[in-house]
């Protein structure tokens, strides 16, 4: 790169940081309507391979998740709601197996008293809170409309998305292309094949982790649905989001389910159900989810992972999380190749040139022996 294209490349980056740091609190359904996109034009692009317009293939990839999404949400809002309200109906009973089962159990076994809780008032508080804030839609619903311009500020954003990502996916490959062809010539064939690294990382994750949770989580559901636990879907959905950190989905969710059913059917065999459920999802995941989904392209450390996520949510809100994977791909990428330009640069192998030169110097400088 010249100089004068550095300087454009970091005004540029500065720029797009300023304007996202101002416009942020407006940002949400625009990303979440890329975000959409980038996920539907795989689909778009096959089915405009078959033959059908571009625009044709946008409208049935875009009405297919559309009436996926609004089926999801008719079945399972009302199933989790009533799964909430026992949520709430089991805290005393947790409360009170941890009073009378779990700490004697650990005092039984380390031989040193508890430390003293004041369950009874935690719980007393929780339940409080609970009552004080009614149901949590009307709830919502009441605060939002409090302010008639919060109101219609949030009804616009909510329709945005859809709109947003229709246009999005219907012109997706002619923006990228575009932003292609604008790029100078002598950094164009870096800069494509640095971006098509950050697809796949990100495509792998995207397309592929977030389909391993959905389907962890429809599982896990099922499963514990068919042993009796009235909270299924809830600690499925918690074991299926948890999921994108590998092993934690397994970890949060076997916990959470084993303490349920503790409480509710207080029998080992119910326990033993339990473990059998998470197990086979282990196996589901590790031994066809995982390869067939994700492979090993995905190349993002579930330590980056939670740090990017949280970073993002930390410095932005919520649409830092939007953000935090897709600018963790690109940064691994960058790091990668910055890596791999340091192995090759005098900074990294000065010292083995040096090395090599002084035994240039000693064997020319050194008597030969005679023979």
């Amino acid at each position: 790169m010249t100089d004068s294209q550095r300087w454009l490349v970091l005004t540029l980056v500065l720029l797009c940081a300023g304007l996202f740091y101002l416009l942020e609190p407006i940002l949400f359904p625009f990303l979440s309507g890329m975000l959409l996109a980038y996920m539907g034009d795989p689909l778009a692009d096959r089915l405009e391979q078959k033959g059908l317009s571009r625009t044709l293939s946008v409208v049935i990839v875009f009405t297919g998740l559309s009436l996926l999404l609004v089926v999801s949400m008719l079945l399972l809002l009302p199933k989790l709601g009533q799964q909430i309200d026992n949520l709430v109906s089991q805290v005393p009973l947790f409360f009170d197996w941890i009073k009378q089962t779990l700490i004697p159990w650990l005092e039984r076994v380390t031989g040193m008293p508890a430390p003293k809780l004041e369950l009874d008032r935690l719980r007393q508080v929780l339940m409080q809170h609970w009552q004080t804030g009614g149901d949590l839609a009307t709830q919502l619903l009441g605060q939002a409309t409090r302010s008639g311009l919060a109101f219609v500020g949030w009804l616009v954003n909510l329709t945005l998305i859809p709109v947003v990502a229709f246009y999005l996916l219907r012109d997706w490959d002619a923006m990228v292309e575009r932003i292609r062809l604008m790029l100078p010539r002598n950094i164009e064939p870096h800069v494509s094949r640095w971006a098509s690294e950050c697809d796949e990382v990100l495509g792998a994750f995207m397309k592929g982790q977030l389909l391993v949770m959905l389907c962890l989580g429809a599982f896990y559901a099922l499963g514990l649905a068919l042993v009796g636990l009235k909270l299924a879907l809830i600690l499925g959905l918690l074991a299926g989001l948890a999921s994108i950190v590998p092993y934690m989905g397994f970890i949060v969710g076997i916990g959470a389910s084993l303490i349920a059913a503790m409480l509710q059917f207080n029998e080992l065999y119910y326990l033993a159900l339990v473990g059998l459920v998470f197990g086979a999802g282990q196996l589901l995941e590790g031994m066809f989810l995982t390869p067939v989904l994700v492979g090993d392209k995905i190349g993002l450390h579930p330590v980056a992972v939670i740090f990017a996520i949280m970073a993002g949510g930390q410095l932005f809100g919520f649409t830092g999380v939007l953000l935090a994977l897709p600018v963790a791909a690109v940064i691994m990428v960058l790091l990668r190749h910055l890596h791999a330009g340091y192995l090759d640069s005098d900074l990294y192998q000065a010292n083995e040139g040096r090395a090599l030169e002084s035994g240039d110097d000693s064997s020319t400088d050194s008597p030969s022996t005679p023979q």
